[in-house]
Order: C-alpha cells, then structure tokens, then sequence
C-alpha cells in the first residue's frame, strides 16, 4: 500500500465504494425477482378456492356486488378481481350467493324457540380463487386465509370489511399437509 492506494493503483476508498454499489445492485435485483429469502413462498400455480360470509346485507347491495361479478365474467374474465393497498391481486371473486338473514330467538312456548326473520337483509357468501397464495401463511394480498378468519372482501367495485371465512380448498394442499 503505498499513498493509500491498494498495489499502488487503486484507493482503498474508491474500492470500497465500488464493491459497496454493487452488493446493493445485487441485492435489489435478487429482492425484485424473489430469489431473495427463504425460498418457502410457492409458484404462482398454486390455487385456493375459499368462501367467505358476509352477514345482513342489503338486497340492493348484493345484486350491485353479484352485477359486478357476473359483468366480468361476461367480459371474459374469471370474476371480479380482488384488490389490496390499491394493487390488483390475482384473485377473484367468482360468485355470489345470498339468502334471507334469520335471527334465532327463544320464545316462551314450552321451551321451544322460533326463526323470525328480523329485516330484509340477506347473508351473502362469495366464492373467490386466489392463485400464486403463499400456502405456508395462506395469505392473499396481505390477509391470512383460514376458516373463521375475519375478511376484508375488496374490489374496484365494493368493499365488505365484515366477512368471514367459511371455508378454504387448497389445490395442492398446504405444507402442514
């Protein structure tokens, strides 16, 4: 080393700052293609088909959402396409299904009870399949996916943040399989 340059050539400091710019470079281009990590997310061929329940609904609500689902599946998509953080997930709702919301009540005759409707709103249950899911986590976007997991159901068209979900079928199963 002689006037601080590395076999007389090259400064130390200039060196460091190059190796430096590189690693960075590396590390950005193996974040953004996904080689970076622990390798457990699956490929983007992996499916999960869920339900998940929204309770007392409007009527006029459900058919808007279920016209939104079934005009993108006229249009040639697979259904209307879920969002998250203002991003499209590869997600969709592909159908809508409502019945009559019931409330159970105990009446008073002879210890029997009784299923009086209390208003005109309607249990509604979407049917979405998610591709490219996490099956370690089963997050879609960033919302875990399990039965009785409380869902966010979003799309460019309406928003319900009080669902549940009833039920998960992983394609090819999940890792605690």
């Amino acid at each position: 080393m002689k006037d601080g340059k590395l076999f007389g050539k090259i400064n130390i400091i200039d060196l460091l700052v190059v190796l430096i710019a590189i690693f960075v470079v590396v590390m950005v281009a193996l974040k953004m293609t996904g080689h970076l990590g622990g390798g457990t997310a699956q490929t983007a061929t992996t499916k999960v088909v869920y339900t998940a329940r929204v309770e007392r609904i409007r009527r006029d609500v459900y058919e808007a959402a279920r016209a939104f689902v079934e005009d993108a599946k006229a249009n040639g998509k697979e259904g209307d396409q879920l969002m998250a953080n203002g991003e499209l997930l590869n997600a969709y709702i592909t159908d809508v299904t409502a019945e009559d919301h019931a409330d159970v009540t105990i009446g008073a005759y002879n210890g029997g009870f009784s299923v009086v409707s209390a208003d005109d709103t309607l249990d509604v249950t979407f049917t979405i399949v998610a591709y490219g899911v996490d099956t370690i986590t089963t997050k879609v976007g960033t919302q875990e996916v399990r039965v009785g997991k409380a869902h966010i159901i979003k799309t460019t068209h309406f928003e319900f943040a009080s669902g549940s979900v009833v039920t998960c079928d992983w394609e090819s199963g999940t890792a605690a399989d």
